[in-house]
C-alpha cells in the first residue's frame, strides 16, 4: 500500500514528505493507520546525526495513536478497528522481566528494534525500491505503519 511519510533520508537534513510503500503485516504484526503523532526530542536528536544509533533512511516517530487496519497471522490481542497506541517499550508478558514486573526491560523485540527492522530482520517500508528503516518499533511519521503485536 502507499502511504505519505516524513522520511529522514540523511542525518542533519530536513524530513521529506514522500509517498512510500508499506508492505502488509507478517506473522505477529499489525498494520496501523496513524491518526495522531507527537514530536519528541529523541526524534530531533536522531535526525541531527548526534545519535550514535541513528539509521538512515528512516521513518521516525515513536509517539502516536491510530486504528488497526489489518493483522498478520497469529495476532490475537487486537483486531481491525481497534484503537491502539504503538509502544517503543514492548511488554510480551512472558519473559523474565515481564513476569517480575520490570516490563520496561522486556527483551521480546530489543534484538531487532534498535536495528530499524521488524522481528524477522526485514523492513516493511520502501521508497523507490529501496528499504527504509523503522524507528523505535513505531515509525509514527507515516500515515500507515507496521508494528510488532507485543
Amino acid at each position: 500500500m502507499k502511504s505519505r511519510a516524513a522520511v529522514a533520508f540523511a542525518a542533519g537534513q530536513p524530513l521529506q514528505i514522500v509517498e512510500i510503500d508499506v508492505a502488509p503485516p507478517q506473522k505477529g504484526e499489525v498494520l496501523v493507520k496513524i491518526t495522531h503523532t507527537g514530536v519528541c526530542h529523541t526524534d530531533a536528536f536522531t535526525l541531527s546525526g548526534d545519535d550514535p544509533e541513528g539509521l538512515f533512511p528512516a521513518v521516525l516517530g515513536h509517539e502516536g495513536a491510530g486504528i488497526v487496519v489489518e493483522v498478520g497471522e497469529g495476532v490475537t490481542s487486537v483486531k481491525p478497528g481497534d484503537h491502539v497506541i504503538p509502544l517503543y517499550t514492548a511488554e510480551c508478558g512472558e519473559c523474565l522481566f515481564c513476569k517480575s514486573g520490570k516490563t520496561n526491560l522486556c527483551v521480546s523485540v530489543r534484538a531487532t528494534q534498535g536495528k530499524g527492522v521488524m522481528p524477522d530482520g526485514t523492513t516493511r517500508f520502501s521508497y523507490n525500491g529501496q528499504p527504509i528503516y523503522h524507528y523505535m518499533g513505531c515509525s509514527t511519521f507515516s500515515e500507515y505503519t507496521v508494528v510488532a503485536e507485543v
